[in-house]
């Protein structure tokens, strides 16, 4: 394996899966880190892997980033001159009643992963922060410039403590930082506790989708394909140290144009030839009934994700469909 490979956290996951492929597709090498929790199905995980260990230029390791011995020993045993960190507890609905488990990964798992950078002489860490950091924002687009003080999830919150813990060894240790702030992310491989991946699986089987807040909902779905382009322009790019407070950015990776849900449903119903059997709910704890991306930022410095959600949603079913084998 080359020298200084890009260490990748959730590398079994769905967008480091997707960033990890791209990694090695280009001739470059990736470790990639995953504790294989079973937070949801570890079998999809596991395929996933085994797709990247098939790579010559791939090595794995199993660590829970919470565990502070072996994420000194990782950092210790080999240099990182970049790390794109991706690995989290995810899930808004999920925080309300396993809130440790965020504390453990996205708290303490975020310091050890810090800290690894700061004795080990990392040259930038890009890494996940999420939409939901915007919380009960009622201005539209969000943007990186508005004010996230007021998160409505224990998630919410861990990922602006990520942004705030990130800017902070910034500035102590001058370790560059990119924050994303994603939306909404979906695509072939993606979390089955996502809505696209949920929606297609109940179509199939004709049991009930959930549509809380009665399907009232808008959501800047991002095709997984723009996010792995944007993660390798910019883990290149890293922020400048020009003597300011922080070597740290934060952008939004959003696809600038919100989906009614209603409207979602009904493309997969076509891609599917299957109607759907809607269950109309009330909003849950912790949802936004919005978001929305100002990509600015991102259009300045790298491009502006386009990809249709017609042409996002037909990708993933033909996926979805090969395979689950429909």
């Amino acid at each position: 394996m080359p020298d200084q490979p890009i260490l990748v956290t959730g590398a079994a996951g769905f967008i480091g899966f997707h960033v990890a492929r791209r990694l090695l597709a280009e001739g470059r090498a990736a470790v990639g880190l995953d504790n294989l929790n079973d937070y949801y199905d570890p079998a999809l995980k596991k395929a996933r892997l085994d797709i990247l260990r098939g790579e010559r230029d791939f090595a794995f390791e199993q660590i829970d980033l919470a565990d502070r011995a072996a994420m000194a020993r990782l950092f210790a045993g080999q240099r990182f001159e970049k790390v794109v960190h991706l690995a989290a507890q995810a899930g808004v609905r999920y925080s309300i009643d396993h809130p440790h488990a965020y504390v453990d990964a996205n708290l303490a798992g975020v310091v050890n992963l810090l800290e690894g950078c700061r004795h080990h002489g990392c040259g930038h860490l890009v890494y996940a922060s999420s939409s939901s950091v915007y919380g009960a924002n009622t201005k539209l687009p969000f943007s990186v410039n508005d004010k996230t003080d007021h998160p409505i999830s224990l998630y919410a919150a861990t990922k602006k403590a990520n942004e705030l813990i990130a800017h902070s060894y910034s500035h102590l240790y001058r370790i560059p930082v990119t924050c994303l702030r994603f939306f909404t992310i979906y695509g072939p491989w993606g979390r089955p506790d996502m809505a696209i991946f949920a929606f297609t699986e109940a179509i199939v089987e004709g049991t009930p989708i959930r549509l809380f807040n009665h399907g009232r909902m808008r959501r800047d779905f991002t095709h997984i394909d723009d996010v792995t382009r944007v993660v390798l322009k910019l883990v290149d790019q890293p922020p400048h140290d020009e003597g300011a407070a922080a070597s740290a950015r934060v952008y939004n990776v959003g696809n600038n144009h919100p989906e009614e849900l209603l409207h979602v449903v009904a493309v997969l119903e076509r891609e599917l030839g299957r109607a759907a059997v809607r269950e109309m709910l009330p909003m849950q704890p912790g949802d936004v009934t919005e978001t929305f991306a100002d990509v600015a930022e991102l259009m300045r410095d790298t491009f502006r994700p386009q990809t249709s959600i017609e042409d996002g949603l037909a990708d993933f079913v033909a996926w979805y469909c090969e395979c689950y084998r429909i």
